[in-house]
């Protein structure tokens, strides 16, 4: 199937990322439908914005379908508008390790003290190189989700 997703999410232990870091990009995105069957998020990047739709995970929680297309800014901004409940504020940082690029995301608002790194890989059982500030995997743990945390912030756990 194209436009599958494979990725492992971490929880991040340290501030030590931040050394290897790209300049954080801030990120604000909400959800259109958070069902699990088909979640439809639209963000907004930087100066870009996108619409994004996923499908239900698979068992391990690493793999799911994913599409995405990018549209203007202000299309992102008047579809956040009339999104669920709970909008996401969050930095991304990213980290280069070898061949892999982890995505750190620092959340803000209700999801603060949250800091989460995602790794994308070409297949589940690719191996990557694991950074000494990455902490407990949680893949696969619906509450770390983005959707849910829209929905169930951090601070309320």
């Amino acid at each position: 199937m194209e436009h599958l997703e494979i990725e492992r999410k971490f929880l991040v232990k340290s501030e030590a990322y931040k050394k290897e870091a790209t300049s954080p990009i801030r990120i604000a995105q909400g959800f259109l439908n958070t069902d699990p069957e088909r979640t439809v998020r639209v963000r907004i990047m930087g100066e870009k914005g996108f619409l994004t739709v996923k499908g239900p995970s698979n068992e391990s929680g690493t793999t799911r379908f994913e599409w995405e297309t990018e549209i203007t800014a202000s299309e992102a901004t008047n579809l956040i508008d009339l999104c669920e409940d709970g909008i996401l504020e969050k930095n991304r940082f990213e980290v280069k390790l070898g061949n892999h690029v982890f995505e750190v995301d620092e959340f803000m608002g209700d999801n603060k003290g949250l800091v989460v790194a995602e790794v994308e890989l070409k297949h589940e059982d690719e191996r990557f190189e694991k950074p000494s500030w990455l902490g407990e995997e949680v893949t696969g743990q619906t509450k770390y989700y983005n959707s849910q945390l829209s929905k169930l912030p951090y601070s309320k756990w």
